[in-house]
């Protein structure tokens, strides 16, 4: 992936197969980039909201699975830890990502377009703004009935029975599960860079690093409950 200051505008430059898909942010009057929007604000994200239905895993179940990924409450400490490191590096870590998703075709066909198979920049840019909050909500490590509830509704959008809807996107109906696991190793991998860039102390980037990697398998496993059939989840 390339960055480059062209005028006024800063845009990534990600090669996807034999093209290029340009993503513009336009930054404010100081030259820096604008403000991240807030969740009210980003176009298809209802955590917490009415219209969520309750996740068929119960609360008991969440806790039996954090007790077979070794996830304890160090790791929800660890994760809040990262907060304030990652907060305003959102951007630079969705740039990472999106670089290898745009660089991956075995990826970023799933948001292509399902007639042309060419990149949807208006699904990839909702995508993006729900990602980048992804990350915040991540690190807040809130385990509590609207988050598990949200799990499943991101599963949901995932999988065919809900996927393009949201957005009203053209592109293909589904994003296979085994993809969805995989990604834990390039998302938690690219992060600890970010993570030891605040000064924190090698020992607890490691535990960090460890924290986000959990959470990220967990929520991975959440997201594949739609994929499954009833009483095998």
């Amino acid at each position: 992936m390339q960055r480059m200051k062209t005028g006024s505008m800063l845009m990534v430059l990600v090669a996807v197969g034999g093209f290029s898909l340009l993503l513009a942010r336009q930054p404010d009057e100081l030259g820096q980039r604008p403000s991240r929007p807030g969740p009210d604000q980003i176009p298809g994200y209802t955590y917490g909201r009415s219209e969520v239905a309750r996740s068929p895993v119960t609360l008991a179940d969440l806790e039996s699975l954090k007790k077979s990924l070794l996830f304890t409450e160090e790791d929800v400490r660890y994760l809040r830890m990262s907060k304030p490191i990652l907060a305003d590096q959102v951007d630079d870590i969705l740039d990472v990502w999106y670089g290898f998703v745009g660089s991956t075709p075995e990826l970023v066909y799933f948001f292509g377009n399902k007639q042309t198979g060419k990149p949807e920049p208006r699904y990839l840019a909702r995508v993006r703004a729900r990602f980048g909050q992804w990350i915040l909500d991540t690190a807040d490590a809130n385990y509590d009935q609207a988050w598990l509830d949200y799990q499943h509704e991101i599963g949901l959008r995932h999988h065919k029975l809900k996927k393009n809807v949201v957005d009203q996107a053209s592109s293909v109906p589904q994003i296979n599960y085994r993809y969805i696991p995989a990604l834990t190793i390039p998302v938690t991998t690219t992060l600890k860079p970010f993570l030891a860039k605040k000064g924190a102390s090698a020992a607890d980037v490691e535990k960090m690093h460890a924290a986000w990697v959990k959470s990220v398998l967990l929520q991975s496993i959440l997201w594949g409950h739609p994929y499954i059939k009833d009483g095998e989840f």
